[in-house]
């Protein structure tokens, strides 16, 4: 029997707050984490994430106390990134509670840091995050791909919070971390980020069809169908922010309407 897909509400912080935006700019203030994580903890989300979005472009550590005060309220598994620098950085996280870490930046800067985790916690433990954009350039070494008016482009990966392109095609790279032991990819859309348009089917099926680990859908989310979609090109989890944050649907109603559609999730 397959494994129940699931739903993972996204917090972004910054500065202690949860904030949400659009492509990554023009945040908005949501509300506390850690009373958003128990929200929806008792909501009925599978897991939760929290990401601190410019911890690594200003140089600042992760969430420790975050992720103490999150792990003292809710009992589902949670993943901090942002920030962490360091395996010391993802000890000192794990042993304040979360569940697993998700690193970006420093997997790019520092790739061996993804098997020195690995080894050191357990893969089931390390999420890489892919930001990735769409890149009509010429790039003779990327997966190129035809979008729907027939031009040619790649994913290019982007790091520093989604502000710094790596000239790195997202495809070869999410081979690249699941060979140095990523357990999970954290897989975002930053052109459909927070814009309710959809996933991007194109990059999800992409990634899907290159790796064996699993894959969480980011960026999009505008209503239950466009989670169905990315599950039916094979994401493992889908990942929302916006349609939990302002209240458009429930979780519980996102997962009747999934299973409704024949899609195996926990109610």
């Amino acid at each position: 029997m397959p494994l129940a897909k699931r739903i993972i509400p996204c917090l972004d912080v910054d500065k202690g707050r949860v904030v949400k935006g659009i492509r990554f700019k023009s945040l908005r203030n949501v509300g506390d984490p850690v009373e958003l994580g128990i929200y929806y903890s008792s909501e009925g989300a599978d897991e939760l994430v929290f990401l601190d979005i410019s911890a690594s472009f200003e140089g600042r550590t992760t969430m420790i106390d975050l992720a103490r005060r999150v792990a003292e309220n809710i009992t589902i598994p949670f993943t901090v990134g942002g920030g962490i620098r360091s395996i010391e950085d993802a000890r000192k996280l794990l042993m304040n509670g979360a569940d697993k870490i998700s690193i970006n930046t420093l997997a790019v800067k520092k790739p061996e840091t993804i098997r020195k985790l690995a080894l050191e916690f357990g893969s089931q433990c390390v999420v890489v995050a892919i930001d990735a954009k769409r890149n009509y350039t010429l790039n003779s070494k990327a997966k190129i791909f035809i979008d729907e008016n027939g031009r040619p482009f790649w994913f290019e990966v982007y790091i520093y919070g989604g502000r710094v392109p790596t000239g790195i095609d997202a495809i070869w790279w999410a081979r690249k971390v699941e060979e140095l032991g990523a357990g999970e990819i954290l897989l975002t859309s930053i052109d459909r980020d927070g814009t309710g348009l959809g996933y991007d089917l194109t990059l999800i099926k992409g990634v899907v069809e290159t790796v064996n680990i699993p894959v969480i859908a980011s960026g999009g989310a505008g209503k239950p169908e466009h989670i169905l979609e990315a599950f039916k090109v094979g994401a493992d989890a889908a990942l929302a922010a916006s349609i939990f944050h302002y209240g458009r649907y429930r979780i519980r109603e996102i997962k009747e309407f999934l299973r409704k559609a024949g899609v195996r999730v926990r109610l």
